[in-house]
């Protein structure tokens, strides 16, 4: 049987998707210095919420709308925690993630087993949703390397002190990103329930927030990078799905694992390289994942 590279490329761009808009918003998160571990919650967040609204309204495209807001809603609490208490970034991003996938477990009951409405083609028989997330890769590199407001951000994430003896607000910039990424893994999380499985399942993203936190840090903290690793983890769920198709005599829970494995194969390579590399590392936001104490 003939394989079409490009149909089996469409479905690697489609099963990167959900990937791509969370890592690219939790890239942006990190690059203000913040290190947000509740990506899952937020992911699952938005799988609820914009299914819910897909199915009541019965339009898709509204179902992403309140997706994005229910992400950048429950992200505020992690915002809340973190630059208003001066919580823990660590503690508080694993338990925005636990309150997520509670949350959506208690309120998904009802929308069990329904469908979600279709959603029309774009260009080339490709979902609209597909296609910004795309769009979005370019437009967050030019935020974050042409924009005057990028530059911004990335100081306050390199050095949030000299950031704010120069006059910038440290916390309105981190709380933006946040919410920016919050919405970013609502959309993510949608595009599984309401793009990709069809209907709402407790537990559904399956650990893509995680993977999305991984990607940001295989991609050096680059937009570029993120869309490759996005496209390196949706090559390998593709590859699981057409190995199942094909029937090889390999155990399904192999199988199901590749794409964390592949994960994890990536990650190990990367810190051995900036071990043993004196020209790699160092990418990483220097203020990342440090608190912020105004000074008076």
């Amino acid at each position: 049987m003939m394989i079409d590279p490009l149909s089996v490329f469409l479905l690697l761009v489609a099963a990167a998707t959900p990937i791509l808009f969370a890592a690219l918003g939790e890239l942006v998160v990190e690059r203000a210095g913040v290190l947000n571990l509740g990506v899952e919650g937020m992911m699952i967040t938005g799988a609820l919420a914009g299914f819910a609204a897909a199915y009541a309204s019965g339009n898709p495209f509204l179902g992403f709308l309140v997706a994005a807001l229910a992400g950048a809603a429950i992200s505020l609490l992690f915002a809340c925690l973190t630059q208003v208490f001066l919580a823990n970034q660590v503690a508080s991003g694993l338990a925005l993630t636990l309150f997520g996938l509670g949350l959506a477990a208690m309120f998904g009951k009802p929308f069990e087993g329904v469908k979600a409405p279709p959603m029309p083609a774009g260009p080339l028989r490709i979902n609209w949703i597909v296609w910004l997330g795309l769009v979005m890769v370019p437009l967050v590199w030019w935020f974050l390397n042409r924009s005057r407001a990028g530059l911004i951000l990335r100081g306050v994430g390199e050095n949030h002190e000299a950031a704010h003896a120069l006059g910038y607000d440290v916390r309105l910039t981190r709380l933006a990103a946040i919410a920016f990424g919050g919405a970013m893994a609502g959309v993510g999380g949608a595009f599984i329930s309401i793009a990709t499985v069809l209907q709402w399942t407790e537990g559904m993203t399956a650990g893509a927030g995680w993977i999305a936190l991984a990607i940001v840090v295989f991609s050096n903290w680059t937009a570029a990078g993120v869309l490759a690793g996005a496209w390196l983890f949706g090559g390998v769920t593709v590859l699981q799905l057409r190995l199942q198709a094909a029937g090889v005599a390999v155990p399904v829970q192999l199988l199901s694992m590749a794409p964390y494995l592949a994960t994890i194969i990536v990650l190990v390579l990367i810190s051995a390289r900036q071990k043993f590399s004196r020209r790699a590392g160092g990418a990483a936001p220097g203020s990342l994942g440090t608190n912020f104490h105004a000074l008076r």
